[in-house]
């Protein structure tokens, strides 16, 4: 058996590289190992669960300070221990998490073939989203196997010099999991979302979702779409709003000194994956800027304000499903004003990240790049498809 170590420390990095895991599952060669960063404490498990997988490896990174500096020298270190116990065939780093910058470091010095899942994602702007974007293109220099999600994301690889022959356009792993957990149709694990969903049937109302964590929103950007939602609340007396708050302290804080109180809005602990996708499917409007939202909703035909001025994810704005707004409040207001007042409904199912197939094609690279027999070329490429 050859080890790929699949590498998370944030829930999102769980999620996208749950279906890859899955694909792995039964493969006569090629055995997962999922290692848990410890990044997000208790993020990573929760996430798992959702997909009947569980972390084969946590490490203990304990932290002082709480700055990057800090966490990713403490994280490299970490990595490269269990490298050397393991000597895996390939590490797969997901994103641009610091997690995903450690692990890439400590297999690149290592002499190890490095996988980046949903690769060549850009901005062309290093201040945002930051340090995400940084990140992205300091592990696009050392990786050996670059998993793009889309054609623009492998253009973007190939206008920096990557080799074309190191790029597989493979949709993106977070369709396969969004459609594999909305066919389980799992009940509401957390209280306050339940009593959210008997309040919003019996009287007929509709959930605005929302999802706040950007480092580059923290302080007066964040404390603006935070009055915006509120204000939203406000406008709309037949909507609720419910926010699934970050694990971050200050994201946290600003949350409930802002929103705390409003009769309408619901804010909770993270959700598991299942209610988030249970609480998206049902949701009239997502005001996020979270990566990961921008790339489920369109599953589910749902609009999408992104609170941010540029994004890495133009997919969806080419394709019609999201919206950049930034934070400005009068804009936020006015564009999900607009949203909730055309009652707007997208076409379901024509997501333009993938088609629910991108964890077999990558499972496929993966065995090109240990020089395994593949049948990759045999699973066709996504379609981009316009909302």
């Amino acid at each position: 058996m050859k080890e790929v170590v699949l590498l998370a420390g944030t829930r999102p990095e769980a999620v996208k590289i749950a279906p890859v895991a899955l694909a792995l599952g039964d493969h006569p060669v090629l055995r997962p190992v999922i290692v848990h960063s410890g990044q997000h404490n208790g993020m990573v498990e929760q996430a798992l669960r959702s997909f009947g997988l569980h972390v084969h490896v946590e490490l203990d990174v304990p932290r002082a300070t709480g700055g990057q500096a800090e966490l990713l020298a403490r994280l490299v270190a970490e990595f490269d221990r269990l490298l050397d116990k393991r000597d895996p065939a390939v590490v797969l780093v997901q994103g641009d998490t610091t997690t995903a910058l450690a692990g890439a470091l400590a297999a690149f010095w290592r002499g190890i073939p490095v996988a980046h899942l949903e690769a060549g994602l850009r901005t062309g702007d290093l201040a945002g989203p930051f340090p995400e974007e940084g990140t992205r293109q300091m592990i696009a220099r050392i990786a050996t196997l670059h998993l793009a999600p889309t054609d623009d994301a492998a253009a973007a690889l190939i206008r920096e010099g990557m080799a074309d022959r190191r790029i597989v356009v493979t949709g993106n792993t977070v369709v396969d999991a969004v459609q594999r957990v909305a066919a389980a149709d799992l009940p509401a694990r957390d209280p306050e979302l339940a009593r959210l969903e008997r309040v919003l049937d019996e009287r007929s109302q509709r959930l605005v979702l929302v999802t706040v964590h950007r480092r580059e929103s923290w302080g007066a950007p964040l404390a603006r779409v935070l009055h915006a939602v509120r204000a939203i609340a406000d406008r709309h007396p037949d909507v609720r709003v419910l926010l699934p708050v970050h694990p971050n302290p200050r994201v946290r804080a600003a949350a409930r000194n802002l929103l705390g109180g409003h009769e309408r809005i619901v804010v909770t602990e993270p959700l598991d994956y299942s209610d988030v996708v249970r609480a998206l499917r049902r949701s009239a409007l997502v005001l996020t800027d979270s990566g990961g939202i921008q790339e489920e909703a369109p599953t589910f035909g749902v609009p999408v304000l992104v609170l941010r001025d540029t994004t890495e994810r133009v997919s969806a704005v080419d394709a019609g499903c999201a919206w950049l707004v930034g934070t400005d409040p009068i804009r936020i207001v006015a564009e999900a004003g607009w949203v909730l007042g055309a009652r707007l409904r997208l076409p379901p199912g024509r997501n333009p990240f993938g088609d629910g197939r991108a964890a077999s094609r990558v499972r496929g690279a993966l065995e090109r790049l240990v020089g395994l027999p593949s049948d990759f070329a045999t699973a066709p490429l996504p379609v981009r498809i316009p909302c």
